[in-house]
C-alpha cells in the first residue's frame, strides 16, 4: 500500500515510475518545504484555537512541527513515492503522531489553498531579497556617478556620436531604470502578500475556521477573499514574472554597454578580473563574460514568462493541475534574474572607468552641433531649422569654419551670420564639449551642477526604498516569531 497519505484512499495499485515523476512536483517544492511547515503551524494553531481539534492531538502534531522549523525538513519528505511536498509533510507528521492525530491537521484545508499559500510566503521573501539587492546596485550607481560628475563623454543615439553628456549622467539614467524596476517588483509584492488560506479546494469549508487568524499569523495584512479566485488565482505568478523579465531588460542593457566600452576599440572601462575570463587558446584574452551570461539569460527569464502565461491564459476556474507546471517557471525568473542583479552590482562596483578616452571621444562626429545650432537661435536670431540646415550643410562639407557656415547661411537662408556679428571664436566657444554640457542644465540634464542635483534626488529616494523594504522585513519577522511564540506555548501548556 502507498504511504502517501492523500493516494491511499480512493485509488489502489502503484503507478509506472515514468508516471510518478510526471505527475510529481517534489524537486520545485524544495523551493516551499519551510513555507509549508510554517502555513502547518498557522493552521493547527487556528484549527486548536477554534476547538476544531482536540488539544492532545494538536500538541502532538506541533511538537513535529517545531522540530521541522527549528531542524529543518527531513529528506524524507521528498521521495518520490509522494507526489507533493505536502503529501510528504503529511506522511512525515502522521509517522511521528499517528493517525488518530497527525491525519486531523488537514481538517479545513486542501492542497489547493496550501499550495498558493506556500508559493506566496516563499515569493514575497525572495522579492524582498530581489528589492535589496537592487538598492544595492543602484547604490553602486550613484556612487560611481558620484565619482563621474564632471567626467565629459559621449553620448550616442543609434551607436553614434550624438551629444556630450556626463558619465555621471549616463550612470543615473540605468538608476533611474532600475528604480522603476524597483517600483514593479514592489507592486507585485503587494499583491503577493495576500492570504488564500482557508479556500480550501475552492468552496471553502464547513469547519468554523478563522481565515484572518492564519492570515494575522503568517504575516498577510490581505486575505484573498472570494475562495474560488484564491486557490486559481496565479496573476500574481505572471505580474512577477513580468517584472523579472523587465528588469532583465534593463539589465541586459547594461551589460551590452560593459561589454561595448571594455573593448579595445573603445576602451571607456576595464573590468575587474574577477568578471572577465580569458581564452583557452589566445593568452592575450580578456573577456566580459560575466556580463555576457548576465545579457543572455534576459532570454531565459522571459522564456519562463512567456511558459507561465501560457499556461495560465486558458485555463477555467478554479483549481487546474495545469499550475503545478507555472511554479518551476517563477523560480526560474526569480533566481536568475535575482543572480543577474548580484553579478551586475559587482561588476558595477568593481569598474574603473577611464575619463581620459573618455573625454577624447566625446567631440568627435561633430557631437557638439546642436548646441552651435542653438548658438545661433539665441544670439543671431535664426529659426531653429534654418539654424540646423545651416549646420547640416556645413558638416556636409567636413569642416565647421566661419566661411563655411556663412556659405551655407547665404545659400540656404539668404542671410549673413557674419553681418550679424557671428565670430570664429564664437564657433570655436560653442563647439567645446565641456560648454556644450554646461549648458544642459535643465532638471535631469547632464552638466555637473544638474547631475549633482540629482545625484542627492536619487540617494533620497533609495533611502527611503530601503527603510520601506527593511520594514518590511522586519514586519514579516515579528509575525513568524509571535506564531513560533505562540506554537511552542501550545505544546508547554499540553
Amino acid at each position: 500500500m502507498s504511504s502517501d497519505p492523500v493516494r491511499r484512499g480512493r485509488l489502489t495499485g502503484g503507478r509506472p515510475a515514468d508516471v510518478a515523476a510526471f505527475l510529481s512536483s517534489i524537486e520545485a517544492d524544495r523551493w516551499i518545504a519551510d513555507a509549508d511547515v510554517r502555513v502547518d503551524i498557522a493552521h493547527l494553531l487556528m484549527l486548536d484555537h477554534q476547538g476544531i481539534i482536540e488539544r492532545d492531538a494538536s500538541s502532538a502534531v506541533m511538537v513535529a512541527l517545531l522540530e521541522m522549523y527549528e531542524h529543518g525538513v527531513p529528506e524524507t519528505v521528498f521521495d518520490d513515492e509522494y507526489e507533493d511536498v505536502h503529501a510528504g509533510i503529511e506522511a512525515c507528521l502522521i509517522a511521528k503522531s499517528g493517525m488518530d492525530k497527525g491525519g486531523r491537521l488537514h481538517m479545513g484545508r486542501s492542497r489547493n489553498d496550501e499550495v498558493a499559500t506556500c508559493i506566496r510566503i516563499r515569493l514575497r521573501s525572495e522579492l524582498l531579497t530581489h528589492l535589496t539587492k537592487l538598492a544595492a546596485l543602484r547604490a553602486a550607481l550613484l556612487e560611481q556617478a558620484g565619482n563621474h560628475t564632471e567626467t565629459v563623454m559621449p553620448g550616442f543615439t543609434h551607436l553614434q556620436h550624438a551629444q556630450p553628456t556626463t558619465l555621471g549622467h549616463y550612470l543615473l539614467a540605468y538608476e533611474q531604470a532600475l528604480s522603476r524596476d524597483f517600483e514593479r517588483l514592489t507592486d507585485a509584492y503587494i499583491r503577493v502578500n495576500r492570504s488564500p488560506l482557508g479556500a480550501a479546494a475552492f468552496a471553502s469549508t464547513g469547519y468554523p475556521i478563522d481565515r484572518e487568524m492564519t492570515a494575522e499569523l503568517l504575516g498577510f495584512p490581505d486575505l484573498m477573499l472570494n475562495t474560488m479566485d484564491a486557490v486559481s488565482a496565479r496573476d500574481f505568478v505572471i505580474e512577477t514574472a513580468s517584472a523579472c523579465t523587465i528588469l532583465m531588460s534593463t539589465l541586459s542593457r547594461l551589460a551590452e554597454e560593459i561589454v561595448l566600452w571594455s573593448t579595445s576599440f573603445v576602451r571607456f572601462v576595464t573590468l575587474d578580473d574577477a568578471y572577465c575570463s580569458t581564452s583557452s587558446i589566445m593568452p592575450q584574452k580578456k573577456n566580459p563574460d560575466t556580463a555576457e551570461i548576465m545579457r543572455g539569460k534576459s532570454g531565459a527569464v522571459a522564456g519562463a514568462f512567456i511558459a507561465a502565461f501560457t499556461a495560465v491564459k486558458g485555463l477555467p476556474m478554479s483549481y487546474n493541475r495545469d499550475l503545478q507546471d507555472v511554479t518551476p517557471s517563477l523560480w526560474r525568473a526569480v533566481s536568475e534574474s535575482g543572480a543577474c542583479i548580484s553579478i551586475a552590482t559587482g561588476i558595477i562596483s568593481t569598474a574603473t572607468f577611464h575619463p581620459d578616452r573618455m573625454r577624447e571621444e566625446a567631440g568627435r562626429g561633430f557631437s557638439t552641433a546642436t548646441e552651435l545650432a542653438d548658438v545661433l537661435v539665441r544670439e543671431y536670431g535664426l529659426p531653429f531649422r534654418a539654424a540646423h540646415n545651416i549646420i547640416g550643410r556645413a558638416i556636409r562639407s567636413g569642416e565647421i569654419t566661419l566661411s563655411v557656415l556663412e556659405a551655407a547661411a547665404r545659400e540656404l537662408s539668404d542671410i549673413s551670420l557674419i553681418e550679424r556679428g557671428l565670430t570664429g571664436e564664437r564657433i570655436l566657444e560653442a563647439l567645446d564639449v565641456d560648454v556644450s554640457v554646461r549648458m544642459r542644465s535643465a532638471p535631469g540634464g547632464p552638466a555637473p551642477e544638474t547631475v549633482k542635483k540629482a545625484l542627492s534626488m536619487r540617494t533620497l529616494a533609495l533611502e527611503e526604498d530601503v527603510i520601506w523594504v527593511q520594514s518590511e522585513q522586519k514586519r514579516l519577522q515579528n509575525a513568524e516569531d509571535t506564531m513560533i511564540k505562540d506554537a511552542r506555548k501550545l505544546v508547554d501548556e499540553s
